[in-house]
Formats: C-alpha cells, structure tokens, sequence
C-alpha cells in the first residue's frame, strides 16, 4: 500500500473520506444545531449527555484529512464546521444574557456571574470540547463578559475601595487583568485613592496636635497604617502586581513627603521618624521586647524609603545616636547596629559611615578609661588617689561626632580642675599635637546633698557640669544673688537661666523675690526644706529651648551641608564632562543627588554662580558652561 501519497488512503481513512463526501455534507447542518442546542441547555442549568457531544467533536476533528498527504490530518473541518459556528452562537448567548444580567443586577453581582461563566466555559473546553477551541472561545467570552462592560467595572472600583471590599476587588482585579489595558484606569484610581487616604491621616492627626505638640509615634503610625493597609490590599487582591505596587508607592511618597504637618517645614517626616527612631532606641521604663523592636525598626525603613530627604533623616538620628552614645542610654546595642545595617543596606556605605565611627570611637574610649586608671595607679599617691574624683572620659573624632563645642565661658569647678588637668596631662603625653575640646555642656556627674533636713541620708542629685558648678557654690554659702552665681561660673544667661529654672521647680533652691523669674535682680537660697520620695534625683534635664534651638542649628547644618553637596556633585560633572549647557548641568546634579534630598532649581542655579565666582566654571557662548582645571 502506497502511504502519504495523495488520493490513496487506508481502508479506515477512505471510509472517513467516502463520509464526508457522501454525508457530512448534508447532515453537518443538523447535527450541529443539535449540539448547539445541547450547550445551550447546559448553559440554562440542565444536565446533558457531554460524553455524545465529545464523540461529536471527535468526529468532526477525525474528518481533518490533508488533501496533499493522506497520511497527515488537519483541524479545517472541525475549525470551519464546529469551532466557527459554536463560537458565533457563544457570542450571541452572552451578549444577551450579559445586557439581561446588568440591567438587572449589581456590578458585583455581575463580576460573580462573569467569573462563573468563564469558569464554566473553560469546564467545558476539558470536558467535552477540543483543546484547540480553547484560546478563541476564552477571548470570545473575555469580549463580550469583561470587554464590553469594563466602562462599568472601572465605575465600580472607586465604589469597592470607598468600603474596603476586598474580595470584590480581587474579584474585579481577576476579571480585568484578562483584557488588554484593563487595569490602567484601576491602577490610576488607586494611587489617588491612597494619596488622599494618606493626607487625610495626617490632616487628622496634625488638627489633633499642634505642630510642637505632635508625638512623632502618633505621625509615625498614621503613616504605617495607610501603607499596612493598603499594602495588604495589594499583596491579598491585586496579587502583588508590580504596577500596583508602583502606584502604592507613589502615593506614599508623596503623602509621607507633602502633607499638612510638612507645610510648615518641608523637611518635618524625615526630623519626626528619626525623633521616632530615637525613642525606640533609647532606655525607657515602655522599651520594647527585642523581636517586637526588631519589627517597629522595620517600620521606620517602610517609612525612611519613602522620604526624599534622607539627609535630614541622618542629621538628625546621627545627632541623637550621638546623645545615646554619649549619655549610654541605647536600649540595645544589637538594636543600635541593626538600624545602622538597615540604613547602609538602603543608603550605602557612605550614609552610614560616619555612626559606624562614632562606635568605635565609644570602644577606643572604653580602652582610653583603662589605660587612664593604669596611669592614675602609677602616677598618684595613695593619699592623692584616695582623693579623686571618680571619673570616665569619652574621646570623640570632630569629623564623625555630630557635635559642637558650647558658645558660653565656663569656669571650670575647683573640685573637678585637677581631674581636668590630670587628664589633659595623660591625654597628651599619649598623643602629643592634638588638641581636645571640652563638651561641657555634655558632660554630667553626681554630687551628694547633705543640706536637707527631711532626710537622714544623703540625696544624691545627677546634674549636668554646668549644674554641678552652681551647686558647688552652695558649699560656702546658702544664698547667693543672680549676679553672684552668673559672674563665679561665667555662664551665659542662655545656659544659666533654664539651669537655675530646674532647680527652682525641682525646690532645691528658693528664689526671691517669690514667684519672680530668673534673672538679675533675684536671690537663690538652698532650700534646707527640701524633700523626695526618691534619693537619687535626677535633675540634669534637657530643657524645651535648648532642643527647639537644637532642631534649629541642626536645621542650618542641613542647608549649608546641601550647598556643598550641590557644588560638588556640580563640579564632578564638569570635570567629566568639561562642557554642558546650563539646563542639561542642572538635570544632572538632580540626577546625582536626588537619593540624599531633592533639590530645587534656584539653589542649584547659586551654586552654579558661587563656582563661577570662585573660577571653578566660566561662561562659554550660547548658555554653555566650561569646566576651569
């Protein structure tokens, strides 16, 4: 027997041949309005013979002989007899019954029947249609179900995320995402959406607490709430899609960096998470567990990746770990290295280098405190050792130590001179040509009080220096006028007064006359009356207007560092590229340093003019910039 050749076939398949050229032809009609009607009664809730159907389909698909290779079938006649006409009479049916439905029902009713249907259709496909129609009949019924009617979907979704309707969200999400440019208009409305969500969390918190008042937990929260719920609604309905995602993140960028509490200073949410940050990590009596820390530091980086000044973050977080360093009231030492591993994995080595350094900087003096001890032990008498003060010094590098040298005189106290310059004569015999400065107003201690007569035992107050050599005074006498205490210690009213001011609350000391302020003029007496539940008193207290004057220098540091990082990033690229238009060079430094802060243009444009003062640059012909080596 000749195989594959045309017009000569095996017994079976020239039975197949002889059919279609015989009957097919006449009978098809029939036979498929029969199957049609058959679906179509399936389609109404009834139950029908699937197996009859199948041997249907399969007849048809057996009558695919390829005319030039006998040996070889084909689709054609199932395609054009069967696929073609079932598809057409899909389309009729949902096309009615879609209309029907909607005007009848709910769009979520509908979005539960579509997907019913669909579901049913591809049922239907592995049960008793061929595995060919099944591409052509889901985009027939993704037309006429989803297509058709998305206008009325894309209605709906700002309805579904108005009440919080999670299952009908990702119902909506799953029906759309079938078609082409579905989930655009969704994707649009939801970043507006969380947008307002975001202000209007803020707005309420901010109307709640004035912008002094505003706890930054309070502000901190508002934000992670809006992006934990919304979050959720991603990742739960719309499958973590990664446009989705997108949108969720421009919404929170813009929420966590424009809102009502930022009006007032652009840079507040970077300065209140790192205030937060700070909370978290200092030793409290409401001091988190470690695991439960390990998560709220996780927190604060959802927020931290949102703000666009990241260099107000690090001014302000490197100054408070320097105040936890420096007044050893970190929480955690592991918690203090996770969130600096955190902000290095988000920012670099070089955003996190300097706090790395201020550790190691509290090792170097841990190991400086011993070799003090060992000098004092070799150097000192016993009547001398005897004597001295207890003491611990912390070295600290000026160029990674966030800190600054107080603008007031001080006269050191003569119970603490000889420790300052046994000190400085150990220091220097170690490390000859360089020079230490003296960060009094950082500096505190204990003295003993022994003047109350409320108290058999000794109170022991814990006072900054400048506290210190007020009390101290009291030693030779029990009343001093304002005028006495601000020319013995030499401090400025700015430093003197709010020391003078806890003391007076705290009834340590009296003044006269009574209920007047402090201030030249007044007289302070010791209070011999003086009483506490508690024999350790803490009164080394930072005052409020030394942290709002704290938050304002941080502030100017901000400022002038910018305009440095402006003229650098400025000049690199001009050395690279020795010549630039004015905008292109503008684009470019925002490009460069839009990770640290986003700039403006007005700013970028002075320190363009500064360089060219300082002859980094020159002006060309036609609004071009060269570079001057």
């Amino acid at each position: 027997m000749d195989e594959g050749k045309k017009n000569i076939y095996d017994v079976y398949t020239l039975h197949l041949v002889r059919w279609k050229l015989d009957l097919f032809d006449s009978v098809q009609k029939n036979v498929m309005d029969g199957v049609l009607k058959l679906v179509e009664k399936q389609r109404n809730g009834e139950t029908i013979e699937t197996a009859m159907v199948k041997s249907i389909v399969d007849s048809f698909v057996s009558l695919g002989l390829d005319e030039n290779d006998s040996s070889k079938s084909t689709l054609d006649v199932y395609r054009e007899f069967f696929e073609k006409p079932f598809l057409e009479i899909t389309n009729v049916y949902y096309q009615l019954e879609s209309k029907q439905f909607v005007a009848e029902n709910s769009v979520v009713e509908y979005m539960k029947k579509a997907e019913t249907r669909l579901s049913e259709e591809e049922g239907r496909v592995h049960v008793y249609l061929h595995p060919d129609i099944m591409i052509p009949l889901m985009k027939t019924c993704q037309r006429v179900l989803i297509q058709e009617h998305k206008t009325l979907l894309h209605d709906e979704f700002q309805v579904l995320l108005n009440n919080d309707r999670q299952d009908d969200l990702k119902r909506m999400y799953n029906l759309l995402s079938r078609i082409t440019e579905g989930l655009e208009p969704l994707r649009t409305k939801f970043e507006a959406h969380v947008r307002k969500a975001g202000l209007e969390a803020i707005e309420k918190v901010a109307n709640e607490n004035a912008d002094d008042n505003l706890e930054p937990k309070v502000y901190v929260d508002a934000l992670l709430e809006v992006h934990e719920k919304y979050s959720s609604l991603v990742k739960i309905a719309f499958k973590e899609d990664t446009e989705f995602v997108r949108s969720l993140d421009n919404a929170c960028r813009e929420f966590v960096n424009r809102n009502k509490v930022c009006k007032a200073a652009s840079s507040k949410s970077p300065e209140l998470l790192a205030k937060y940050a700070d909370s978290l990590l200092k030793k409290s009596a409401k001091a988190a567990e470690e695991a439960d820390l390990e998560s709220k530091l996780d927190s604060i980086m959802t927020v931290f990746k949102y703000v666009e000044d990241k260099d107000v973050f690090q001014k302000f977080y490197s100054r408070m770990l320097a105040k936890r360093l420096v007044h050893a009231t970190s929480a955690s030492d592991d918690a203090e290295t996770s969130m600096i591993g955190k902000l290095k994995d988000a920012c670099g080595f070089e955003y996190t280098n300097k706090l790395q350094r201020m550790f190691q900087d509290m090792q170097i003096s841990k190991d400086l405190n011993d070799s003090y001890k060992e000098w004092m032990n070799n150097t000192l008498d016993e009547e001398s050792l005897k004597t001295a003060v207890d003491f611990s010094i912390q070295v600290l590098g000026t160029s990674f130590w966030p800190l600054t040298p107080p603008n007031t005189p001080f006269n050191i106290p003569q119970v603490i001179t000889k420790t300052y310059d046994r000190f400085q004569t150990f220091y220097f015999q170690k490390h000859s040509g360089r020079k230490l400065n003296w960060l009094w107003h950082l500096c505190k201690g204990d003295v003993k009080a022994t003047f109350a007569k409320s108290s058999k035992v000794p109170f022991t107050f814990h006072v900054s220096t400048y506290q210190m050599a007020i009390l101290l005074m009291f030693n030779d006498a029990t009343s001093y006028t304002y005028e006495d205490i601000e020319s013995t210690t030499s401090l400025s009213r700015d430093y003197l007064d709010p020391s003078l001011g806890v003391f007076i609350k705290a009834k340590v000391l009296n003044i006269e006359p009574a209920s007047s302020k402090v201030g030249p003029g007044t007289t302070l007496t010791l209070n011999t009356d003086f009483k506490s539940k508690k024999i350790r008193v803490n009164l080394n207290m930072a005052v409020r207007a030394e942290q709002k004057q704290e938050t304002e220098d941080t502030h100017k540091t901000i400022e002038e560092d910018r305009k440095l990082l402006m003229q650098s990033a400025i000049v690199r690229i001009m050395k690279s590229r020795k010549k630039l238009k004015h905008a292109v060079l503008v684009l470019e430094t925002i490009a460069q340093i839009k990770s640290r802060f986003t700039p403006k243009v007005p700013d970028i444009k002075k320190c363009i003019d500064i360089l060219l003062e300082k002859e980094y640059l020159e002006r060309l012909d036609g609004d071009r910039l060269g570079y001057l080596a």
